[in-house]
């Protein structure tokens, strides 16, 4: 088994990047769901309600963030100060976070960008956010992703997903951080513990399964009931979640690359 595709999200639901190889560190894939686009009162913003976020498009270089999308200039994001007047409390999935917020100008762009009054915020270098200590343990922790540092998934369970649908999609539907093949459909499910380049990673949790794969990435719309539909079919389980890859916590940090070896430990 060998890893296929690398992604990094740095501002959550927002497009991913493809990369060849990414530094893995305890929170995640370095930059990744760094940044996160909040509504005025700070509620984070997602594609569930907006999926035109899809097409706005991330690049990194240096440490600075910069965003694109169709018919309008490239912006390359402002260093907000971090001082506390300048946070604004906000929470992802009840975990509360006082993220820092950008300059107007920022903002103003990406309003535009996705037809909706938003600010973005970055997470504070002071800030700790503790993954869910029933999944996790003492001194795990993530910045902006839903729970936890990495999505792993596998090629096999695309494939076999995409055999009893009409038409196939791509991976980037199901936004992973790391993409492998070699394995059998869903035998993810089962590992425990894992390595990749001698970097390790510990199962948290089945990753439930929301709209969002729902979004066509290309347009940024709503296409549902599609692929979820087909997984609720057999992918649900009697909590009523419906799986599709699984949630992963670095155990050590590294390097990881495209065509890496995967050790399953457990």
């Amino acid at each position: 088994m060998k890893v296929t595709a690398l992604y990094t999200y740095p501002v959550k639901s927002l497009a991913g990047i493809a990369l060849e190889s990414a530094d893995l560190i305890r929170t995640g894939l370095r930059f990744d769901r760094q940044w996160m686009l909040v509504e005025p009162d700070g509620t984070f913003m997602t594609q569930r309600l907006h999926p035109q976020m899809a097409l706005v498009q991330p690049s990194i270089h240096d440490g600075t963030l910069t965003l694109s999308t169709f018919g309008m200039e490239d912006l390359i994001v402002d260093t907000p100060a971090p001082e506390p007047e300048n946070r604004l409390q906000t929470a992802v999935w009840g975990d509360i976070v006082n993220g820092v917020i950008h300059e107007g100008p920022t903002n103003e762009w990406l309003s535009d960008a996705i037809g909706a009054n938003c600010k973005l915020v970055s997470f504070p270098d002071d800030e700790i956010r503790s993954c869910d200590p029933a999944c996790s343990s003492e001194g795990d922790h993530t910045h902006f992703a839903d729970g936890y540092p990495i999505l792993l998934t596998s090629q096999e369970s695309l494939d076999d997903l995409n055999a009893r649908l009409q038409e196939p999609i791509g991976m980037d539907r199901f936004r992973p951080n790391i993409v492998v093949s070699g394995c059998q459909p869903f035998e993810e499910d089962s590992w425990r513990n894992l390595e990749i380049n001698e970097v390790g990673l510990r199962f948290a949790k089945h990753c439930g399964r929301c709209s969002v794969p729902t979004v066509n990435p290309a347009t940024g719309m709503l296409e549902g009931p599609e692929p979820i539909r087909t997984l609720s079919g057999y992918r649900q389980r009697e909590d009523g979640e419906i799986y599709f890859g699984v949630n992963l916590i670095p155990e050590t940090t590294g390097t990881l690359h495209i065509g890496d070896r995967l050790r399953i430990l457990n």
